[in-house]
């Protein structure tokens, strides 16, 4: 048996994070699309980049910070938007957009976000990002780019590529997709006494359970699954670039379109008013069997060159992988299960913990490959044989 007394990595983290949480919201969080073939390439594609070892050279220096929109960060790290973050640990939103100040990165608070775009306003040090969802019902988007604008928000991250919303197995599988008959609900509803400490710290002292940014469209809900049948008949199928432009028009700060998997979306983003991109595929929760995020990023780089902001996400899981990344061709990434995981894990602390963690493991990875500040990340540093 293995002693593990002091969690250090991603895979550490989940472990807790499995023992922690109820099955239905470990399964949301962890779990993809089908037969979750995207959501296992995500992280094996950056496994497969190996690394070129460098000696002799002066790393007495590592510098690990880069600029993004005018913002000095700590790293080219961004906490990526997570649904129902603030169901895996008490208020999480709050706990997370904390822990991103104290690493001075970027924290992207989601549409259903559990905590209010206001309760993780007020907890912040300095503006966050938002994410958006395009709706049906335009007036709902309007009113709360205006409330994300009065939050201080100066960052949009667009998310295009939910039209649809993928075949979920597990969720359907643990009920959270719904379709539970009365014996299916009370099997379920036994996973919550089943771990007491999630129920006390989250079910009980983590009120209220609705989705903060939807509370005033959704008066009637009584619960998570209220709110989540409305976002479901709100998504809006019919959505083309002329749908950027129209909210080009309404939101005067950085627009970043998430969701690019291919280099014809990515120029027909910058052609609509994208500041920038985010190449992902949803962390492997929509298509099943498409490329991943870290395999197209050198693709889209050779398309766009530098005319635009380039960012990834899907599979990101240390500091090496961050490195591996930049120098395929993003300027930085978003990452979203680790820090959920950890939060659930350990909250706030834990998650600080491993945000240094990541930024160390960086530090070293830059300076055995000779590299000792981002902007020389390239793809020299790979070992290509």
């Amino acid at each position: 048996m293995t002693l593990n007394l002091i969690p250090v990595t991603a895979q550490d983290y989940r472990g807790l994070a499995r023992k922690r949480l109820p099955r239905n919201l470990f399964d949301y969080i962890d779990g993809g699309a089908y037969t979750e073939t995207t959501l296992a390439a995500n992280v094996n594609d950056f496994e497969t980049i190996q690394l070129k070892q460098r000696v002799m050279r002066d790393i007495s220096s590592v510098n690990t910070s880069t600029k993004l929109f005018g913002e000095t960060l700590d790293m080219p790290l961004v906490l990526a938007p997570i649904g129902l973050a603030g169901m895996m640990a008490r208020r999480g939103e709050v706990q997370a957009v904390k822990a991103a100040g104290a690493a001075n990165i970027p924290f992207c608070l989601s549409t259903v976000s559990i905590c209010s775009v206001e309760e993780v306003a007020e907890a912040a040090k300095k503006p966050f990002w938002f994410q958006l969802y395009m709706m049906r019902d335009r007036g709902y988007v309007k009113a709360l780019l205006a409330r994300a604008k009065r939050a201080g928000c100066k960052n949009l991250v667009f998310t295009v590529d939910l039209a649809v919303v993928g075949a979920r197995y597990r969720d359907m599988r643990n009920g959270m997709a719904g379709g539970l008959n009365p014996w299916g609900k009370f099997r379920a509803a036994l996973e919550y006494p089943l771990h007491p400490a999630w129920l006390f710290d989250v079910g009980i002292k983590g009120k209220p359970h609705m989705f903060g940014n939807l509370s005033n469209l959704v008066p009637n809900a009584k619960s998570i699954t209220d709110f989540k049948n409305w976002i479901d008949e709100q998504f809006d199928p019919s959505c083309t670039w002329k749908d950027i432009e129209w909210l080009r028009d309404i939101w005067d700060g950085n627009l970043i379109i998430k969701g690019i998997l291919c280099p014809e979306d990515a120029k027909s983003a910058v052609s609509a008013g994208a500041d920038a991109i985010v190449i992902s595929n949803h962390g492997g929760r929509q298509l099943d069997g498409v490329s991943s995020g870290i395999a197209m990023t050198p693709r889209i780089k050779d398309t766009l060159g530098d005319t635009t902001t380039i960012l990834m996400d899907g599979g990101v899981r240390s500091g090496q992988d961050i490195i591996k990344a930049v120098a395929s061709g993003a300027d930085a990434v978003l990452m979203g299960r680790p820090w959920v995981w950890t939060l659930a894990a350990k909250g706030q602390a834990g998650l600080e913990t491993y945000l240094n963690t990541i930024k160390s493991e960086m530090r070293v990875s830059m300076a055995l490959t000779g590299t000792t500040n981002v902007s020389e990340l390239n793809q020299k540093i790979f070992d290509t044989g």
